[in-house]
């Protein structure tokens, strides 16, 4: 449910303001809008709004976009996300260097 700042700037560019969240989320559904950006309209809160910059405030954007992520970046976190709760078995962990090197680990006897 986010969305890039170009995407809201682009598909708001004709919508008469100010306008409601129903509004706004309305005039995305008729214009054929991506079903993201109008996802993210449903999320804004309840209110008028006088312009695209007060809706850029409040609608979720894409972080990864946002910060300059490339998707290979943004693969990468989506691997090493842990969330919270999970036992520690079921958590993504690294390989060992050492049973990387040897195939596996080995006791020396």
């Amino acid at each position: 449910m986010t969305t890039t700042r170009e995407t809201v700037q682009k598909s708001l560019s004709t919508v008469d303001f100010p306008a409601s969240k129903e509004d706004l989320v309305a005039f995305a559904r008729n214009n054929g809008v991506d079903q993201g950006t109008v996802d993210a309209l449903r999320a804004l809160p309840l209110a008028d709004y006088d312009n695209v910059g007060e809706v850029l405030r409040s609608v979720p954007l894409d972080k990864a976009d946002e910060e300059g992520q490339s998707d290979a970046d943004k693969a990468k976190e989506d691997r090493q996300h842990v969330r919270p709760g999970l036992a520690e078995h079921q958590r993504e962990t690294p390989a060992n260097p050492i049973a990387e090197e040897l195939g596996e680990n080995r006791k020396g006897g």
